[in-house]
């Protein structure tokens, strides 16, 4: 197996021990490819959740440009949401994992069709 696919199960087993949550093993893989390279930082691979800009840059660049929704309280609700069940007192969150339950949480599994 290669780096990637050690992330996708690291990521997994988050989903399943941290959020409760039994992954979509093709739907993670291919949130995960659709984060590139930034899995591979980090810095990058984690969403820093206490940052106010940090959670504008996933609202803006994920939900808005990538899920194609539109602006709202919503979205920012949403990402709370997601950052609690991940629960807030954990360290590193992973961008993937947070964009799989986003991804999820809109219905929005056809964008990686």
């Amino acid at each position: 197996m290669g780096k990637r696919d050690d992330l996708i199960a690291k990521y997994a087993d988050d989903l399943k021990n941290k959020c409760g949550m039994t992954p979509d093993m093709d739907l993670l893989t291919k949130v995960t490819i659709g984060c590139g390279p930034s899995i591979y930082n980090a810095d990058a691979s984690t969403v820093a959740a206490g940052q106010e800009a940090e959670l504008e840059t996933v609202k803006n660049n994920f939900l808005i440009k990538k899920l194609g929704l539109a602006d709202g309280p919503q979205l920012m609700d949403a990402i709370n949401a997601t950052i609690e069940t991940y629960g807030r007192s954990e360290r590193n969150k992973y961008r993937a994992v947070v964009y799989y339950m986003l991804t999820k949480h809109f219905g929005k599994e056809s964008v990686y069709g």
